[in-house]
């Protein structure tokens, strides 16, 4: 434009340059260069955005995407990132099913053996105690029944880790009542106060999404106990808008985004895998509420 507009405008430049010659072309070239450069950066603007995108995706926060505008090269590389992304989640959420099948298939396994093995003969033992106490004399007797007190409390240690490892009664009785016993232990164990509140008109779901809500749950009430520093704990089970929404919220201290540990890390893969959303708010002055939304359509539910 600028080479057209000198060709065909009645502008000649002397020999040596006079002044106002050279203002005029040292003006036009500073409109050039302002032009350019704006132009360079609305075009490479989406770049920008690939690049702080490449930078904060997490594949267990689905659904980053850019908007592809136009045809040319930025937006073919915006595209083919796009899809990559698809490829990717989609053998996470892959991989992340195996992971948990077999994890859940090894905590069957390890509580199997607590119930049927270490349960057996802790309670084997405890039958010789008693048997033992009965036929001593005193003080002995009383020795036998402090360590048969003992061995009670940890049979029932052990089986309360068989039912945390595998909620028999949420395969025997649904997902209610497990919540109900899993919170009811909470409180028997941390003796803070929980606050339930089940939908009666809850859609049935799959085994796999009734064990995630399970797990989930159970996660974030570990977490409660270990460092939020509550004094009430709330759980809710409700079904709105095609979803089963899990929610638990406590007025503990909260925490920061930078304290997402391993707890937390395992309660996304569980929502990749039956393809819920995880959303977990804090704030110090209210405590942390961790809300899973499942899908009631489609394969997972």
């Amino acid at each position: 434009m600028a080479t057209a507009l000198l060709l065909l405008a009645p502008v000649t430049v002397s020999v040596p340059v006079v002044l106002t010659e050279a203002v005029i072309l040292v003006s036009g070239l500073v409109v050039m260069l302002v032009a350019n450069a704006a132009l360079l950066r609305i075009g490479l603007a989406p770049l920008d955005r690939l690049t702080r995108l490449m930078t904060t995706v997490d594949l267990l926060r689905p659904g980053q995407r850019l908007p592809v505008h136009g045809q040319g090269g930025v937006a073919e590389l915006i595209r083919t990132f796009n899809a990559m992304l698809d490829r990717l989640e989609a053998e996470r959420a892959a991989s992340s099913a195996r992971a948990l099948s077999a994890q859940e298939a090894e905590r069957r396994r390890i509580a199997r053996e607590l119930h049927d093995e270490v349960g057996q003969s802790m309670t084997a033992v405890l039958l010789e105690l008693k048997r033992a106490s009965d036929q001593a004399d005193d003080p002995l007797r009383g020795e036998l029944q402090q360590a048969q007190e003992i061995t009670r409390l940890s049979l029932d240690e052990v089986r309360r880790l068989a039912r945390r490892l595998r909620p028999g009664v949420l395969e025997d009785l649904g997902l209610v009542s497990a919540l109900t016993s899993l919170t009811a232990d909470f409180a028997t164990h941390t003796g803070l106060r929980v606050r339930r509140h089940f939908d009666p008109d809850l859609p049935p779901l799959a085994p796999q999404t009734e064990l995630v809500l399970y797990r989930v749950a159970q996660e974030g009430l570990t977490n409660v106990a270990r460092h939020a520093e509550a004094e009430r704990v709330e759980l809710s089970l409700r079904h709105t808008d095609g979803a089963v929404v899990l929610r638990l919220a406590d007025d503990g201290r909260g925490i920061g985004i930078a304290c997402e540990g391993a707890g937390i890390r395992g309660m996304r893969e569980r929502a990749l895998f039956v393809g819920a959303t995880l959303d977990i708010r804090s704030d110090p002055a209210s405590g942390t509420e961790v809300s899973l939304s499942v899908p009631t359509t489609g394969r997972h539910a």
